[in-house]
C-alpha cells in the first residue's frame, strides 16, 4: 500500500547542520576536494538514516494503525456551533506524535483544527473540536487526515483514518425549542406569542368542568348541574383535525439578506424558521400540516402532503432542509392552481413571500383563486433596511433623499399590500426575525375566532 510522505524536521535540521559544517570547514581552509567528499558522505548518511526510518515507521504503522472514531450529533442546525468528538484507539505497541485534521464539509467552519496529538501505545485518546454549519442540506465528513511523525523524525507519513459520515443541517430549531419550553412554563409572552383563555372557546367539546366566574351561562349543562348539585359547564376547545398548507416562495427575492452577522440570517432561512415554528404549533393543536414550494425551475419544486403528529415536523424539515432560493421569478398564479389541484379539502393556506407593489396584480389574482376554496393568510417579509433608512438622522448630504425615498417605497408597498387584504385581515407583514411569531399569533386568532 502506497504511503504519501513529506520530509520531517529531523531531515531538514540534519541537512542544514551538514551545510553549516561544510561551509565553516571551507572558510577555515579545508580543500574543496575533501569538502566535497565530506558532503557526499554526510548526505549518504542522512539518506540512509531517512530510508531506514521511513521503512521501520511504515511497517510499524501498518502493523497496527490507530482506529479513529468520530462521534457526531444526530443532526446540525445552521449557524449553531456543535462539538464533534474524536476518539483514537492506539492498540499497537508503538506510540506516535501526529497532527490530526478532520476532513469536514467545505460548508462547515471548524474551530480547534488541526490538533497536535501524542498517541500512547495501548490507550484511548478522546478529543474534540467545534463545527459550525453555514448552509442547510447534507454535509459530509470524510476520513480524517493524519500527519504522523516517523520514529526518528526524518519524515512524516500522510494517512487517512476513519470513515465517511453524512449528516443533515436543518434550519435553526432553537425558536421551536424555546417555544416548547415557554409553553410548558406558560411564559409565551416573553417571545411575543399572544395567549388566549381557551376555556369556552371553539366549537369542539372537550369536557365538563365546574363553573367559574366569567364562564358563559349558555354553556351550563343543566343535567350535570342537577346531578352534581353545583353549576357545571361544558368546556370547549379549538377545532381540531383541520389542515394547514404552507405555500412557500423560493424565488429570487428570498435570496436577500439585510443583516451583517452572516450565517443563517437570509430571508429564506428566516422563512424556514417560521415554517418550523408554525408547524410545531399547528401539530400540537391536532391539525395536519403540508407544504408546497414555488418560484423554482420546472420540476424542482417540493411537495409535502399534509400529515399529523409530532413525527410530521421531522419529515417536513427533512423535505425542506436542502431547499435553496433560486434566481427564478415566482409564478403566483401557477402556484395557486397547483395547490388547488392537490388540496381539494378546505384548508388554511399560508402564502409566504416577499411582496413588492409590482406584484399586486398577479398576486391578487392568485389569492382570489385560493380564496374560492380555502381560507388564505398572506405573510410577507419586510426588509429591515427600509426601517433603518427611515429612522436615520438627517445629518449627511444624502440622508434627506434616502429618508424620503424609503418613505415613498414603504408607502407604495403598504398601500398595495393593504389592497390585497380581506375584511378578515388575513395578512401578516413582518420583518424576517418576527415572521414566525406574527404568523403563530394570527393562527391562534383564527382558531379562536372559529375561522378554521
Amino acid at each position: 500500500m502506497a504511503v504519501s510522505v513529506i520530509p520531517g524536521r529531523t531531515a531538514v535540521v540534519s541537512l542544514a547542520a551538514t551545510a553549516v559544517v561544510i561551509l565553516a570547514a571551507l572558510l577555515l581552509g579545508l580543500p574543496a576536494t575533501l569538502a566535497m567528499r565530506a558532503t557526499f558522505a554526510g548526505l549518504a548518511a542522512i539518506v540512509a538514516a531517512a530510508l531506514w526510518d521511513y521503512r521501520a515507521s511504515v511497517i510499524a504503522w501498518h502493523r497496527s494503525p490507530p482506529v479513529v472514531t468520530r462521534r457526531l450529533p444526530a443532526a446540525f442546525a445552521i449557524g449553531v456551533e456543535r462539538p464533534v468528538r474524536v476518539c483514537i484507539d492506539t492498540e499497537g505497541p508503538d506510540s506516535w506524535r501526529c497532527s490530526l485534521y478532520d476532513h469536514t464539509d467545505s460548508t462547515v467552519q471548524t474551530t480547534g483544527l488541526p490538533m497536535q496529538l501524542t498517541l500512547t501505545a495501548g490507550t484511548r485518546l478522546e478529543t474534540s473540536y467545534s463545527a459550525l454549519p453555514t448552509r442547510r442540506g447534507e454535509v459530509t465528513f470524510a476520513p480524517t487526515d493524519v500527519r504522523v511523525r516517523s520514529k526518528w523524525g526524518f519524515c512524516e507519513l500522510l494517512e487517512r483514518l476513519g470513515t465517511t459520515d453524512v449528516r443533515r443541517v436543518y434550519p435553526d430549531f432553537a425558536q421551536v425549542a424555546r417555544y416548547a419550553w415557554l409553553a410548558g412554563d406558560r411564559r409565551l409572552q416573553e417571545i411575543g406569542i399572544k395567549t388566549y383563555q381557551q376555556r369556552g372557546q371553539g366549537t369542539d367539546f372537550k369536557q365538563l368542568t365546574e363553573y367559574r366566574r366569567g364562564d358563559p351561562v349558555r354553556h351550563i349543562d343543566w343535567r350535570a348541574t342537577l346531578r352534581a348539585g353545583k353549576p357545571i359547564v361544558r368546556e370547549f376547545q379549538d377545532e381540531r383535525d383541520q389542515c394547514v398548507m404552507l405555500l412557500v416562495d423560493c424565488g429570487r427575492r428570498m435570496r436577500a439578506d439585510d443583516r451583517h452577522d452572516g450565517i443563517g440570517t437570509s430571508h429564506f432561512d428566516q422563512v424556514l424558521n417560521a415554517v418550523m415554528l408554525l408547524s410545531y404549533v399547528a401539530l400540537k393543536q391536532g391539525d395536519a400540516v403540508g407544504a408546497l414550494t414555488f418560484g423554482t425551475p420546472a420540476g424542482q419544486g417540493r411537495t409535502f402532503a399534509p400529515r399529523k403528529g409530532s413525527h410530521a415536523l421531522n419529515a417536513l424539515m427533512a423535505e425542506l432542509s436542502s431547499v435553496e432560493p433560486t434566481l427564478t421569478h415566482p409564478d403566483y398564479v401557477a402556484a395557486a392552481q397547483d395547490l388547488l389541484r392537490r388540496q381539494t379539502k378546505r384548508a388554511l393556506v399560508i402564502v409566504i413571500t416577499n411582496f413588492r407593489d409590482e406584484d399586486s396584480t398577479e398576486l391578487g389574482h392568485a389569492l382570489r383563486l385560493l380564496r374560492s376554496r380555502h381560507l388564505v393568510l398572506l405573510a410577507s417579509l419586510r426588509e429591515r433596511i427600509v426601517g433603518e433608512l427611515i429612522a436615520q438622522p438627517m445629518t449627511g448630504g444624502d440622508a434627506p433623499i434616502e429618508v424620503a425615498s424609503a418613505h415613498l417605497y414603504e408607502q407604495s408597498r403598504r398601500d398595495a399590500f393593504n389592497r390585497l387584504a380581506t375584511r378578515a385581515g388575513t395578512m401578516v407583514d413582518a420583518e424576517p426575525e418576527r415572521l414566525g411569531i406574527e404568523i403563530v399569533n394570527r393562527y391562534h386568532a383564527m382558531k379562536r375566532a372559529g375561522l378554521i
